[in-house]
């Protein structure tokens, strides 16, 4: 019996020891890219052990037994159950779940929520999508890959800023979201895009949270942080490429220039300047050519993440060096950033996170974009002449036909010497506690403090009785400092009652600015030498004031609250109201409030809805709210002591200050009413989404400057200025669709697509300043403004002369209304001015609408086709309906001309289009629909073909992932659009799209690599 006994034991005994396993390691990875996964919970069926995976997907679970069930579950993917056998070791691959994606957080401002409860229209662009432009600004990732958004800019010269826009131009004055960078305002340039980890956009009033600073729109940074048990992982990324002009523009030659010159000259019974031109001339100098060189470029990328049990840490570094592809080293960029960010627990309740940022910009700039500027002197060059002269010195372009403005651009480069320097650190600090289950309190000290010095020197230069000769050498330098920081307090509390579901937000934030600036002039530099070009080794003197200054301060104080509810996960309902108080506006005007509310329907959680595998999710929404601005400068409503006047003290007139713009007490806010109204739309098996907004957004009481008074309360006085007023009404309205698609098809192939679409119109309704219209911009010299702002039109739009083609004869211009009223008797082959009020003769009263620099229509398209370890990425984005205005051609008689030029009328019958070419008095250069383009256009933004190399590589070695890459950023535009650029813009609401010769975005060829250790 005893040996029974002792034998069923050993029995029991050795099938316990053969069924648990003391330890079981694993490795999780994505099914479709085979990267590993971090942060996978892999846990027991009943839930008593649970471990999450570390940044190279490994885990380890102990005390397990044969039979046991594991969960292995990762959000955005398909929830894995393993069944425990013998071995020790295994390799799981998770398949991604789109559904699960609804259950994303998204950031919006104070807090979060998932894709699935927002009610606003948010857009939300990943740390993919950056990795895959590789921007250099930050801002170029918006790009075509937000509906509703708009990224233009002024110049393709390194470091050259851009302008963003959210659905349209909505004031007379600043148009530029809001930026805010993990919890405090910032700006978007001055961050590395490789620390982000992803961008969200609030276009509607889900963005009043943040009041006073939202009416512009919001743009939420999330910057990259380490996370907790996360090993030490290493990344390295690297780019090195070369630039060079994406276009060039047709000019002509020099024997189609001797002879286009010869038929001007002749037109107007003048001498002819090449009697013999023969086969002497040939093709001349390529000015082009000769401005634009190939330039390169190149980025380093360090980050360094990792953490305990307690704490996670983030470490980044980068250096970009960019060199123009006009001007060699006379102009380039350099950029330096450094990043700390660090979050952990101090106890149960105690959390705490912050960031440190700190930005290093250096940039050398050449002048361009108006008059006189190098692409603009390089357009107008008269081929015939020499880059240098007989004596090897740069030739000197003759006053007469050229004017005294257009020298050569060679030496204006030679002639250019600066250099600008901006540094900036910035940072927060939070610190969360968690006084009861749902109740959560968050303090935050955020800071901006940055100086930035420039140093410009103007030798001594003669080129040859232009205005832009320097008979004394000077040099300007200047120094300013910015600072600023904000306060925030808010507090959140989250109730689940059965199936009523509720969070209430209260808070308050307090912001303050100031900074100084201090700029000086001094002449006669040592040697006439950049070395020596510093105002303490000048040794002239000035007759006058060679130094200014200004400082200024700002503040706001504000309280805010939120309240979000919804019912069984289906009925959705949020409300906010903020109160700002602002010291740009006086006692009476200086505080307001902006409520707003937003609402969904989840229609598809509703017993009705037949889920029959096409449509997987369906959610209507909807939101109305007020936002503000006070975009203006500071103390508009007091009577500030920044004008000029002279006095008479003791007998002598002695220059003295006096005030200067008009105060006026009831100056206040810009107030922005926005209504939206969205439907969102997943298919089959979420693999398709679809988001599709129409929207309104009314600007009410644009702060309109330079209202006209009388003259007689000092006005017009030196310095003086006309007040500022609330006068206007803008309104812009559309219609946004989106759509993504994403799928995997068998086991290697994989395709991401993804396409939006935004229709808007925009329309001026009131300008209440006396006049009715707003005037800006520049056209030519000397002319009438060619922008206006100004009712029942678009901001900004083209005001000029309507043509109905070119006179053919003397019979046509006898039976038209007289045109000498513009200062010329018109000819055959003149263009011809409608008369639009029908009183015999062309007047300034004849100008109307020429067109508009506001899209209709934009467009953005992204590609993703992976295959096995290779992957290829392509960008595209479009405008539709947008004109601009040519105003790169100089009118004086003997400049060079594009080739369109070559079909200009020559006789009865030759041309409709083009105006003869004459040096004698005619009108055609006065601004009319003769120099508006459409500059619709379709731009390749990007195309990228990269490789990551398979396990049996870096499992060898110590890499643990490791990709290269080639990539062609802004590979091609296509337009009709002479310019350079059909996408670039002066920024300004009122006055934009003038082209004075913008320098065109370089066509950029890189290879890259990115590492993982």
């Amino acid at each position: 019996m005893k040996y029974n006994f002792l034998l069923i034991l050993i029995l029991v005994i050795s099938g316990f020891t053969h069924a648990q396993i003391t330890e079981l390691r694993g490795t999780v990875k994505d099914k479709e890219t085979k990267f590993p996964l971090m942060d996978v919970s892999v846990s027991t069926s009943d839930l008593l052990q649970e471990v999450l995976t570390d940044d190279e997907g490994n885990f380890t679970i102990t005390n397990l037994n044969e039979g046991d069930v594991l969960l292995i579950s990762a959000i955005g993917y398909e929830t894995l159950e393993y069944k425990v056998g013998s071995q020790t070791f295994i390799q799981v691959t998770l398949n991604p779940d789109t559904a699960t994606l609804l259950e994303d957080a998204v950031v919006i401002g104070y807090g979060t929520q998932t894709r699935k409860e927002v009610t606003g229209a948010v857009s939300v662009i990943g740390s993919e999508t950056i990795e895959d432009l590789r921007p250099i600004k930050t801002e170029q990732a918006l790009q075509g890959t937000v509906a509703g958004v708009y990224v233009s800019s002024g110049s393709g010269s390194p470091g050259a800023n851009l302008d963003i826009r959210i659905r349209g131009v909505g004031t007379n004055g600043n148009n530029a979201p809001s930026v805010i960078i993990d919890g405090f305002v910032g700006d978007l340039s001055t961050i590395n895009p490789n620390d982000i980890e992803s961008l969200t956009v609030l276009k509607d009033a889900q963005a009043a949270i943040y009041g006073t600073i939202g009416a512009n729109g919001v743009i939420l940074v999330t910057t990259k942080k380490g996370r907790k048990n996360q090993k030490t992982s290493i990344n390295y990324n690297t780019y090195y490429g070369f630039q060079e002009t994406s276009r060039k523009l047709p000019l002509l030659n020099s024997t189609e220039y001797a002879l286009l010159l010869n038929e001007a000259y002749a037109n107007a019974g003048q001498n002819i300047p090449f009697p013999e031109i023969g086969n002497t001339l040939g093709v001349g100098t390529d000015w082009q050519d000769e401005v634009f060189d190939l330039a390169t470029i190149m980025s380093h990328e360090l980050s360094v993440a990792g953490g305990g049990e307690k704490i996670a840490y983030t470490l980044s570094a980068s250096n970009l060096d960019q060199n123009g592809i006009v001007g060699k080293d006379k102009s380039g960029f350099k950029r330096n950033t450094a990043r700390v960010s660090l979050s952990g627990d101090l106890s149960d309740k105690w959390k705490f996170n912050t960031n440190l940022n700190y930005i290093d910009l250096r940039r050398k700039t050449l002048n361009e974009n108006a008059l006189g500027s190098v692409l603009f002197n390089a357009l107008n060059a008269p081929p015939t002449l020499s880059v240098r002269d007989d004596e090897g010195a740069f030739t000197l372009f003759p006053v007469g036909g050229l004017g005294n403005e257009i020298i050569n651009p060679l030496a204006q480069i030679a002639d250019t010497y600066n250099e600008y320097a901006y540094r900036k650190i910035s940072g927060t600090f939070d610190l969360n506690y968690e006084v009861i289950e749902g109740l959560k309190l968050t303090g935050r000290i955020g800071f901006n403090s940055a100086n930035d010095d420039s140093r410009v020197f103007s030798p001594i230069v003669n080129y040859g009785g232009k205005v832009f000769d320097n008979p004394r050498s000077r040099v300007t330098q200047f120094k300013s400092n910015f600072y600023d920081y904000s306060l925030d307090f808010f507090g959140e509390y989250s109730k689940n009652i059965a199936d009523h579901n509720m969070t209430l937000t209260l808070g308050t934030t307090y912001f303050r600015e100031w900074g100084d600036n201090l700029t000086g002039t001094g002449y006669d530099v040592p040697g006439n030498a950049w070395e020596n070009a510093d105002i303490s080794l000048t040794t002239g003197t000035f007759d006058g004031i060679p130094v200014s200054s200004y400082n200024y301060i700002g503040k706001r104080l504000s309280y805010f609250g939120r309240f979000q509810y919804n019912f069984k996960g289906r009925y959705l309902l949020s409300g906010m109201l903020r109160r700002d108080e602002s010291i740009r506006f006086g006692p009476d005007k200086s505080a307001a409030w902006f409520p707003s509310v937003t609402a969904g329907w989840i229609i598809s959680e509703e017993s009705f809805f037949d889920d029959t595998g096409i449509v997987n999710f369906m959610k209507l929404r909807g939101s109305w709210g007020k936002l503000g601005s006070d975009l203006i400068g500071n103390f508009r409503y007091r009577a500030l002591l920044n004008g000029e006047a002279t006095y008479v003290l003791n007998g002598s007139l002695v220059q003295g200050v006096a005030t200067g713009a008009i105060p006026n007490l009831e100056v206040g806010w810009e107030e922005s009413e926005k209504l939206d109204i969205g439907l969102d739309i997943n298919f089959f098996n979420n693999k398709l989404n679809i988001v599709a907004d129409y929207f309104v957004d009314r600007r009410n009481d644009l702060l309109i400057e330079n209202i006209p008074v009388s003259g007689i309360i000092g006005a017009g006085a030196p310095g003086g200025q006309m007040p500022t007023l609330n006068a206007g009404t803008v309104e812009n309205k559309g219609f946004e669709f989106a759509l993504n698609f994403k799928d995997k098809f068998g086991e290697n192939w994989g395709v991401s697509l993804g396409y939006n679409v935004t229709f808007i119109d925009n329309t001026v309704l009131e300008v209440n300043n006396g006049t009715g219209y707003v005037e800006g911009g520049a056209f030519g010299v000397g002319q009438l403004a060619p922008s206006r702002m100004q009712v029942g039109m678009p901001m900004g739009y083209f005001y000029g002369y309507q043509t109905a083609g070119v006179f053919q004869n003397q019979q046509e211009i006898d039976n038209h209304a007289d045109q000498s009223t513009l200062g010329a008797e018109a000819a055959p082959g003149d263009l011809r001015f409608v008369d639009q009020n029908g009183d015999g003769k062309i007047t300034a009263e004849d100008r109307v609408n020429i067109g508009d620099p506001i899209a209709d229509i934009t467009m953005g398209l992204n590609l993703q086709v992976s295959f096995k370890n290779l992957d290829l990425t392509a960008f595209a984005y479009a405008s539709i309906g947008n004109d601009m205005v040519r105003n790169y051609e100089r009118t004086n008689p003997d400049v060079n001309r594009l080739n369109y030029a070559l079909d200009r009328w020559h006789g009865e019958g030759t041309s409709n289009s083009t105006p003869r070419v004459t040096t004698g008095p005619h009108n055609n250069n006065l601004f009319s629909d003769y120099f508006v383009e459409d500059a619709s256009f379709l731009r390749i933004q990007n195309i990228q073909l990269g490789y990551t190399f398979g396990e049996r590589f870096t499992n060898s070695t110590l890499i643990k992932n490791l990709r290269i890459y080639a990539a062609v950023n802004n590979v091609y535009t296509f337009t009709k659009y002479r310019g350079f650029d059909p996408a670039a813009t002066s920024g300004d609401a009122i006055g934009a799209g003038i082209d004075y010769g913008f320098y065109p975005i370089p066509r950029t060829y890189m290879l890259g690599l990115n590492v993982k250790f």
